[in-house]
């Protein structure tokens, strides 16, 4: 067994200060697992707290309570309260986290975007660039629109760029949100056959799939986001 991600007794608040200071618990004692070459799907109704979870373990949210460890460089880092550099190269070695929408600066060439996460480790431009070709031409994105700035693209090709960046290089966890919604079939078998990839590869991954033929893809367990039972379990029908 390689654990790669642990969690536990994870908290999350959120306190609505234009509402007399409502606090909502959206995350609440929540404690898993995730082992290399295995994918857990969050599986919970809207607003359960499954892309808060996503966003709380890459540390865009700061946590109420509770541990995120992951194994960085053959060691144990605690995430919660870790200081700022270490979560930096955290994001750059070992965290990859494919969002739902394009974030980028603007006039930057699609082929740029996806080059970038293999640059920042040192790849050659000429390795990098073979490599985000060839994602590129596996998601479908016409090779005349490589060299263009995504911010013109159609929503479905700026997520494929997305997806394509995501993949650029080997994470050993990654954090999947929503990666196949609004893609056709397609390109969602692509996507699918690069997640399986990835834990053929040893990755460990958590994502999120409305779409129940996704998740019966890639899932190997499920964690039930509803409040009364976090707790994650063999994968079964969601």
């Amino acid at each position: 067994m390689n654990r790669l991600i642990e969690v536990r007794d994870l908290s999350k608040t959120f306190t609505l200060h234009q509402q007399n200071g409502v606090v909502l618990n959206v995350l609440d004692g929540l404690s898993f697992t995730v082992d290399a070459g295995e994918c857990l799907v969050l599986h919970g109704q809207s607003g359960a707290g499954k892309s808060t979870l996503l966003r709380t373990l890459y540390g865009n949210y700061l946590p109420a309570g509770g541990s995120i460890r992951v194994r960085h460089a053959g060691d144990w880092l605690e995430l919660v309260g870790a200081l700022p550099r270490d979560v930096l190269a955290v994001r750059q070695q070992t965290l990859g986290y494919v969002s739902q929408f394009l974030r980028v600066i603007p006039r930057v060439a699609s082929l740029d975007i996806v080059m970038e996460p293999a640059l920042a480790r040192g790849w050659s431009r000429t390795l990098a660039k073979a490599r985000a070709e060839n994602l590129l031409a596996r998601l479908n994105i016409p090779q005349r629109l490589w060299q263009l700035a995504p911010g013109t693209f159609s929503g479905g090709e700026q997520q494929r760029v997305n997806i394509a960046r995501g993949f650029m290089v080997a994470w050993p966890v990654m954090l999947l949100d929503e990666p196949t919604a609004s893609l056709d079939d397609t390109n969602r078998k692509v996507v699918l056959e690069l997640i399986n990839e990835a834990k053929a590869g040893g990755a460990a991954l958590i994502g999120i799939f409305h779409d129940r033929a996704a998740r019966e893809a890639v899932a190997d367990r499920h964690l039930d986001m509803t409040p009364s039972a976090p707790t994650a379990k063999e994968s079964q029908p969601c």
